[in-house]
């Protein structure tokens, strides 16, 4: 029988069968008084993609896909390129969808960024149905559990104030119940490590100290950097170089005891084989907006199970991606921190989406019990906030 687009997809079960997939690029511009400064600048405004997958039943799952600096060419992706892929297959058939995308467009076109991140909005608005078709919360789907998940404040802030400014916007987060910052580093070495000494010296060993590069040090940063950040007990040193830059990584690891952290911008397990294979970075942090989806990260967790290295997921803009984030913690093993954006003004966090989370005294957040991821995305938002062009940083 000739092959077509959908001849080797299983049959969808009544109603189940993917009936639209809808992509927006959304913006928001940052105010300068919460425009903050880091590796990679200054902020001037915050892009998302937000995915709507509709099945013939009238369910609806919401997911994220990363913006990937541009937000209206990942929409496009969605929209035009895996859309038609995929529509009238089952809804419920996660792996088998992940699948037809990876044959017919990752795979056959080589591991791209783009696609990886286009597909994993999709495959997390997939999970969002399955659970509502349930009527179970994600983590149950997954197989985990409600349970504390230890939370570190992050996300777009924390950045290059000085010493003083930044002990006093640290202070506001432990005051809240964080256990754990992170602290952006990427400027000089010098002020790096003394912003690190400023917050070690008020806060002691209360609290765990997590360091962000953004890939701005090279092997000489990092040489004179690392032994001081040993000195200091820092949890991890995170992208200290470009991802893909494993040549580096392997010659800063006698640098100093420092663990180092990456993952974010790596795409599907077989990035995240070279990661574990190389035995230089030992904490992984997959974004499920970025990685391929729930799917693929489950799939990378598993990996890191069988090394016994941990997972502290990196969260993306919206409070889709951060809702999704807590159920897969839940569910995995060898879970690490969630990483809770902490930034002033996020919209996408406090108004496209109910609030995502909600830190504890202990320190620790709890996944939703509603079905599914567990927000609903309010599309008047999306239509009142439209994509903003141009880069977000400068």
């Amino acid at each position: 029988m000739p092959s077509s687009l959908a001849s080797d997809a299983p049959s969808a079960t009544s109603g189940s069968a993917i009936a639209d997939i809808q992509a927006w690029a959304t913006s928001f511009p940052v105010p300068a008084a919460h425009s903050v400064r880091l590796g990679v600048g200054r902020t001037l405004k915050r892009d998302a993609v937000i995915v709507k997958v509709t099945t013939e039943n009238g369910l609806v799952g919401w997911g994220e896909s990363h913006h990937g600096r541009a937000h209206s060419s990942i929409a496009h992706f969605v929209t035009h390129a895996l859309r038609p892929m995929v529509l009238g297959m089952d809804a419920t058939d996660v792996n088998g969808v992940w699948q037809r995308i990876y044959s017919r467009q990752l795979a056959s076109h080589g591991i791209g960024a783009g696609c990886a991140i286009a597909m994993s909005g999709i495959d997390m608005a997939l999970w969002d149905i399955r659970g509502k078709a349930t009527g179970w919360p994600l983590y149950k789907l997954l197989g985990g559990a409600s349970k504390p998940i230890a939370a570190y404040a992050g996300g777009v802030a924390l950045g290059w104030q000085d010493p003083s400014a930044l002990v006093d916007e640290a202070s506001a987060h432990v005051q809240a119940g964080y256990k754990a910052v992170k602290l952006r580093l990427g400027d000089t070495v010098e002020r790096d490590v003394a912003r690190v000494a400023a917050v070690r010296k008020a806060f002691g060993e209360g609290i765990e100290i997590l360091t962000d590069v953004n890939a701005a040090y090279s092997l000489a940063d990092a040489r004179r950097a690392m032994p001081q950040l040993d000195a200091l007990n820092v949890g991890w040193l995170e992208e200290p170089f470009p991802a893909h830059d494993y040549r580096s990584y392997e010659l800063a690891r006698a640098y100093g005891r420092v663990p180092f952290a990456a993952g974010e911008n790596h795409y599907t397990r077989f990035e995240f084989n070279r990661l574990v294979d190389d035995r230089v970075v030992s904490i992984l942090q997959p974004d499920l907006s970025k990685t391929g989806g729930i799917t693929e990260t489950m799939r990378i967790a598993a990996l890191a199970s069988a090394h016994k290295l941990p997972i502290h997921p990196h969260s993306s803009m919206t409070g889709i991606n951060m809702a999704a984030t807590l159920h897969v913690l839940a569910a995995i093993e060898g879970h690490g921190y969630f990483e809770a954006d902490v930034s002033r003004g996020n919209l996408f966090r406090d108004e496209l989406v109910a609030t995502p989370f909600a830190i504890g005294a202990d320190g620790c957040v709890r996944p939703s019990d509603a079905p599914g991821i567990g927000v609903e995305v309010d599309e008047a938002f999306l239509a009142a906030h439209p994509a903003i062009e141009g880069p977000a940083y400068a």
